[in-house]
């Protein structure tokens, strides 16, 4: 059985799983001010950080048509899709819109959409996760059954050196960023049971918030030994490289792997946030 995995652009890849090609990525489209980016291998993040940076409004994001899903489709027998959380975006919406449109023509073809109910590196991880089952020649249907309770089980959570887009885009009020950025207190987010973001703890500074971070690890996280940790980093290697030391002096997962973040995870993240996923 020859399978394929589609994932959009929320889902960051390192170096190594680019060069693999095992998962391929449908790019969404950012649009700042003026000026418009599409979420692909070609993006300057750092360009993007900077116009983010210059820009009071908040940027915007835009869906893959169903069309780009439709277009990856062809080529394999079995076809598994992973979106971002349909609470944040369109995108499960237009690859659930191409599936249907497919498979009036070709009715044979096993197409199925998961809704990450996340972003970032745990779309990674959800793709990884049904490589694996695919290459243990799991059928279609058990892979669909394990990655879903995968996906239930899977915890995300978030820290951000910069408030500006939690302000701009109206999450926060501009009197509570106001006061949180004068007292130095930095949000840890994380993803719900339904996909959405919301506040889980906060702390007094970037080293406080990096240690709390790792202690909310143990404190939502069971069977670590059984569980990669990814993590996403927006322009600090150092820091998510450090955060991998400190967890591996109190933690035992099976794997960790760095990715940076893409266009559609820089936009939430920000200049210096980490993204945790397990």
């Amino acid at each position: 059985m020859s399978i394929k995995v589609i994932a959009d652009s929320g889902c960051d890849l390192n170096d190594k799983l680019k060069k693999e090609r095992e998962i391929d990525i449908v790019p969404l489209s950012i649009q700042i001010d003026d000026k418009h980016y599409k979420d692909d291998e070609q993006l300057d993040i750092k360009d993007l950080l900077n116009q983010m940076k210059n820009s009071v409004n908040v940027p915007k994001t835009a869906s893959p048509s169903p069309m780009e899903f439709i277009k990856r489709f062809k080529e394999a027998e079995s076809i598994f899709v992973v979106t971002l959380s349909s609470s944040l975006s369109s995108t499960y919406n237009n690859a659930l819109m191409a599936k249907e449109m497919y498979k009036e023509q070709f009715q044979d073809k096993f197409i199925h959409v998961f809704d990450s109910l996340s972003a970032s590196v745990a779309e990674t991880l959800i793709s990884l996760k049904i490589l694996e089952l695919a290459k243990k020649n799991y059928k279609n249907l058990e892979i669909v059954e394990k990655v879903n309770e995968y996906i239930n089980e899977m915890k995300t959570m978030f820290i951000l050196e910069s408030l500006e887009n939690l302000i701009k885009s109206g999450r926060m009020s501009k009197l509570k960023g106001r006061i949180a950025t004068a007292l130095n207190i930095k949000p840890i987010l994380g993803g719900n049971k339904e996909g959405k973001i919301e506040m889980i703890d906060k702390a007094r500074g970037s080293k406080k918030a990096f240690k709390r971070l790792i202690e909310l690890i143990g404190e939502k996280g069971e069977k670590l030994e059984e569980k990669i940790l990814g993590i996403a980093h927006c322009n600090c290697l150092e820091k998510a490289e450090k955060f991998k030391e400190e967890v591996m002096k109190r933690y035992n997962f099976k794997d960790i792997i760095i990715v940076d973040t893409g266009g559609i995870s820089t936009v939430y993240a920000n200049d210096g946030g980490l993204i945790i996923a397990f």
